[in-house]
């Protein structure tokens, strides 16, 4: 039967304006600054309110100090960047970051200030200034409330929670719409632009910082609607998660290193001491420091010392994270936090420009989905929430076709459109399915996580594509990819349950695969990408890597 209540009505087919894809930082800033008169629909997977962004605890990066400066702010980013930011990507977003953080106040952004009444600011990895905007450690939460609740007040929006896409709707090398799974109804929706802000990929790993609808999913609907990915071999492993039996892999902020928190070991002596920065150097750097020195001991976990941090500011400026402590039995301030590294961030993605656009017209792409080239191949700590915010605004200039015949003829072809509803079932049970998609991020965390060497990767690399042929053959994915424009699709239950595991693993597997050949392509260390069998860093492979189906992997020259 199909779910008793569900929730609303169906979503109107259009032709809508704009369709933007996840509503965490980047999908809400988008519908801010979309331009007025549009009608646009704002979908997202989570019934609930979570996303990265929500998440995010650490803070903002601007310039907003006298003793700071843009080119100090791009410098640190470039550095970070082990030789692959876009050199105009990293100049815009410096020096747009500034007029970003006075749009956040002008919408009641509530940063923390000093006592004088300037902003505060803090410092992270790799920054040479203190220049972190922050709301004690939920800066992220405080970021989305704020949008959130202005983005719902836009006149011509409709925000449907509980909403997935299935496939992007692409017609004559333009993307026109999307195709969504709204509860029990499979449907068609056409618009004259689609903008992904879906998240980045992480839950792809079992050791993550991530929540799980951040899958890579945006990467596998872009690419195989013929969109150009780039530099997915570069995930940013957080050093510092807490590892806990029993417990979520809850991300302690770098921001607590920042305020003098320290690394031990059971011993007490630091396993970063050997690092320029050592606390505060770069990630992927501490991050396998950390592992090594696991490894070494035979322990799982390494601990994070808060005793260089005054108690009260502790108190003040890491609430949540004493708390979520507090919550599993720790006493974070007289004893240290056991930590481990975690994926947490992916520099790479949908390709895009500085307006925001993938190379497929119609196809628009913001936040962690999106490739600007401004990371490189490591993610300057608290740039991606201003990069969100810097490339959103860019929309506020979208360039939309005119109204087309066949948008015309969508809008008025109420009559032909036919109901139809189904039982169908997957082949397999929604447990094998769960379990299928727990041991490919297991897989996936053994050979392309901090560490990574050619057999193992190749070993996934084969057994995922072997995988994904007989997934495709399921009879519910076969409705989905045969789905017909004109048709609406009623799914009994557990059809629907079971089609959402389905497409959960097929887009994992899609996006898992991806990412092991840009891995496996890259034969050399840089940034978040460490080979085991190939640790240099060598000048000739100064360039992007570049996805196209189609077309195999590539490389692109980095901008300067």
């Amino acid at each position: 039967m199909k779910p008793s209540d569900p929730g609303s009505e169906p979503i109107p087919s259009g032709p809508w304006d704009v369709v933007v894809v996840g509503a965490g930082a980047a999908g809400l800033m988008t519908c801010l600054e979309l331009p007025a008169g549009l009608r646009v629909l704002l979908v997202n997977r989570n019934t609930s309110r979570r996303s990265s962004s929500r998440w995010a605890q650490g803070g903002i990066a601007s310039v907003t100090r006298r003793d700071d400066n843009s080119d100090s702010h791009a410098t640190d980013t470039i550095h970070a960047g082990a030789g692959l930011c876009d050199g105009d990507s990293v100049r815009f977003l410096v020096e747009q970051a500034p007029q970003c953080v006075d749009r956040l106040l002008e919408l009641g952004m509530d940063f923390d200030r000093n006592s004088d009444g300037s902003l505060a600011t803090t410092l992270e990895a790799a920054h040479s200034h203190h220049r972190v905007l922050h709301v004690q450690d939920r800066t992220g939460h405080a970021l989305v409330d704020v949008l959130r609740q202005r983005a719902e007040q836009r006149p011509g929006l409709l925000h449907r929670r509980g909403v997935r896409v299935s496939q992007l709707w692409v017609e004559n090398g333009r993307c026109c719409g999307v195709q969504v799974l709204d509860g029990f109804r499979l449907q068609w929706i056409r618009a004259r632009a689609v903008i992904l802000a879906t998240g980045g990929g992480g839950h792809l790993y079992t050791n993550t910082t991530n929540p799980a609808q951040a899958a890579g999913e945006g990467i596998a609907l872009a690419w195989a609607a013929g969109a150009a990915v780039e530099d997915l071999e570069f995930v940013q492993f957080h050093p510092t998660a807490l590892k806990l039996p029993g417990a979520p892999c809850f991300l302690i902020s770098e921001a607590v290193r920042g305020e003098g928190a320290r690394l031990v070991d059971a011993a007490g002596n630091s396993p970063v001491n050997q690092l320029p920065g050592a606390d505060l150097a770069p990630r992927d750097q501490v991050s396998r420091a950390l592992l090594k020195c696991m490894r070494l001991q035979g322990v799982d976990h390494v601990g994070l010392d808060l005793s260089g941090i005054p108690r009260d500011q502790a108190e003040r400026r890491f609430p949540t994270i004493l708390e979520r402590c507090r919550n599993h039995n720790l006493n974070p301030l007289e004893q240290p936090i056991p930590v481990a590294p975690a994926a947490h961030y992916w520099m790479g993605g949908v390709a895009t420009d500085l307006n925001a656009a993938t190379s497929l017209p119609g196809l628009y792409a913001v936040g962690e989905v999106a490739c600007t080239g401004l990371h490189g191949a490591n993610r300057l700590a608290s740039n991606s929430l201003m990069e969100c915010l810097v490339f959103a605004r860019q929309l506020g200039a979208i360039d939309l076709p005119a109204v087309s015949a066949a948008d015309k003829h969508w809008k008025t072809r109420g009559h032909s459109i036919s109901t139809t509803q189904t039982n169908a079932r997957s082949n397999t049970g929604m447990g094998e399915l769960t379990r299928k998609i727990a041991n490919l991020r297991e897989q996936c965390w053994d050979v392309a996580g901090v560490n990574r060497s050619r057999v193992g990767m190749q070993t996934l690399l084969k057994l995922t594509t072997k995988a994904m042929n007989p997934l495709e053959q399921e009879e519910l994915l076969c409705m989905v990819n045969q789905q017909s424009h004109q048709q609406l699709l009623e799914l009994e239950e557990p059809s629907r349950q079971e089609l959402n595991l389905l497409l959960d693993l097929a887009h994992r597997q899609r996006t898992t695969a991806l990412l092991l050949e840009a891995c496996l392509f890259r034969t050399e260390s840089r940034g978040g990408h460490f080979r085991s069998d190939a640790p240099s860093c060598l000048p000739q492979w100064r360039r992007h890597s570049r996805q196209l189906r189609g077309e195999g992997i590539k490389t692109r020259c980095v901008t300067e």
